[in-house]
């Protein structure tokens, strides 16, 4: 896992529905904590784009359901502003389901991915149809 490139808003508290975009037989998580993580006491872990979180899976096939996972945040609906001045935001929060060890569980993965994300997680960044 490599540093961000930008400061990417963080505003995906824990409790927050994430689109999973990947084919792995999950459709929605729900964030239950934020890997890495530093902040204030009794202040709600957040996850931006590019951020590894641990999740359950809320919707999805009847194996996959209730399944605690790892995940990558791919997009987010806020905004945030890359080094070069750039304003980016997308239609909805996604994920992709990982593994411990940072490999993609899936094969594919359905709409676009940030560069951030992409950049950080190689295998994410090989499997991703558009970079935006």
């Amino acid at each position: 896992m490599k540093a961000l490139t930008s400061n990417v808003s963080k505003l995906l508290p824990i409790g927050a529905n994430l689109q999973c975009v990947d084919n792995t037989g999950a459709r929605e998580i729900e964030i239950i904590s934020v890997k890495g993580f530093k902040g204030v006491r009794r202040r709600l872990d957040t996850a931006g784009v590019g951020d590894l979180v641990v999740a359950s899976v809320k919707k999805g096939t009847a194996d996959m359901r209730r399944e605690i996972v790892n995940a990558v945040v791919v997009r987010q609906k806020k905004e945030y502003r890359r080094a070069d001045g750039l304003r980016v935001k997308f239609e909805d929060n996604a994920a992709v389901i990982i593994t411990p060890e940072g490999i993609l569980r899936g094969s594919e993965i359905r709409g676009p991915v940030a560069k951030e994300a992409a950049d950080r997680w190689p295998s994410i960044g090989s499997a991703a149809s558009i970079l935006v």
